[in-house]
């Protein structure tokens, strides 16, 4: 039995491109489609558009998580063993055949995903979902924020190893661990190597792209087209989360050079910008910036605070892990997303939010 996007009892989350109904677009980390069924067959379809590294999808049936390898280009029926797999449990006993499963999309736009539907057994049977929660954060971020690299433990304290997209999971980015402890929605608006502004950063070199082309659109990276717009009314988030400020020292660590310098002044500047134009978005959230245990320099942590400090928004805040910029050289890996995510949802829990 075929499973259309368009049915009533699937889940999503994430900024999702629906311009086609029949074949919505997953373009972020953290996207994701959710199902519950009857049955022992299930196959997803997917059609997927690679730039650069394999691209995976990631699923997580009846709690066991596995990756799914896509094609680099083009239309593509993925069968996701089931048999071996237990049904749910409910009350200490086994609810056999029943099902339920969480597709997402583990990276960033290093590709992009076009769900076409499911298909279960011709006698099995979709199933209603509980509702989803109300709390809502929304995340802006690069490759911290999207998970990248964050399965390779063994490089835990260490530098990445050489990797080709596999070690990518947005489920274990602080950004939807934080979220799962919160029982929140997530929009994770993150990409690898972006920068604030245009022109710094890693992402789309030599033609960098920043944060402030990124943030409003659902289409960003020019090697898929033209770029969209996203439409904010979709999504109302009661707390925002700017984690920019570690890319941005590339190609030139001004700030830490002398952040009273020209070029310092007019990051600043342009930050608060950024902060003015989500606000203009959301009225009510709580907007609260960070950077990460990732190494970089002290300087654009305090350039942040003097910036939120300026804005005289009682509902702006920043906040500092205890090891911020000093706990790893390498991309966070599980434990060290984990122990952001646990300071992180305590110091949220503690702010007066209208969840």
């Amino acid at each position: 039995m075929r499973i259309e996007p368009g049915d009533k009892k699937l889940q999503y989350e994430g900024r999702i491109d629906w311009t086609n109904a029949d074949a919505p677009v997953f373009v972020f980390p953290c996207t994701f489609v959710r199902m519950r069924f009857t049955g022992r067959r299930l196959s997803v379809y997917v059609k997927n558009r690679g730039i650069y590294w394999e691209n995976y999808l990631g699923c997580i049936l009846d709690n066991r998580q596995t990756k799914l390898r896509l094609p680099d280009e083009g239309e593509t029926c993925i069968e996701i063993a089931v048999d071996s797999v237990e049904g749910s449990r409910k009350n200490g006993e086994e609810e056999n055949g029943v099902h339920e499963l969480l597709l997402f999309k583990r990276q960033d736009a290093c590709h992009e995903v076009t769900f076409l539907g499911f298909e279960i057994d011709d006698g099995g049977e979709i199933l209603e979902l509980p509702p989803r929660p109300d709390r809502k954060i929304e995340v802006y971020g690069d490759s911290v924020s999207a998970g990248e690299v964050s399965e390779a433990v063994e490089y835990t304290g260490k530098p990445d190893p050489v990797h080709n997209g596999q070690y990518s999971n947005s489920w274990y980015s602080y950004a939807w661990m934080t979220a799962r402890k919160l029982d929140a929605q997530i929009h994770d608006v993150a990409q690898g190597g972006i920068a604030l502004l245009d022109g710094t950063g890693w992402f789309h070199a030599p033609a960098l792209i920043g944060m402030e082309t990124v943030w409003n659109k659902i289409h960003y990276n020019p090697e898929f087209g033209p770029s969209a717009d996203w439409d904010f009314a979709q999504y109302t988030p009661q707390v925002v989360l700017v984690a920019i400020g570690q890319n941005d020292s590339h190609p030139e660590d001004y700030m830490k050079e002398d952040s009273s310098c020209p070029r310092a002044v007019y990051w600043r500047h342009r930050y608060k910008d950024f902060l003015k134009k989500i606000r203009g978005k959301y009225q009510d959230a709580w907007i609260v910036c960070i950077t990460t245990l990732l190494e970089h320099d002290s300087s654009w942590d305090k350039a942040i605070e003097a910036v939120c400090r300026e804005m005289n928004d009682e509902k702006v805040r920043h906040f500092m892990f205890r090891r911020n910029g000093k706990g790893t050289p390498g991309h966070l890996r599980i434990s060290e997303a984990e122990e952001m995510a646990e300071e992180l949802s305590e110091y949220l829990e503690g702010l007066n939010i209208a969840w």
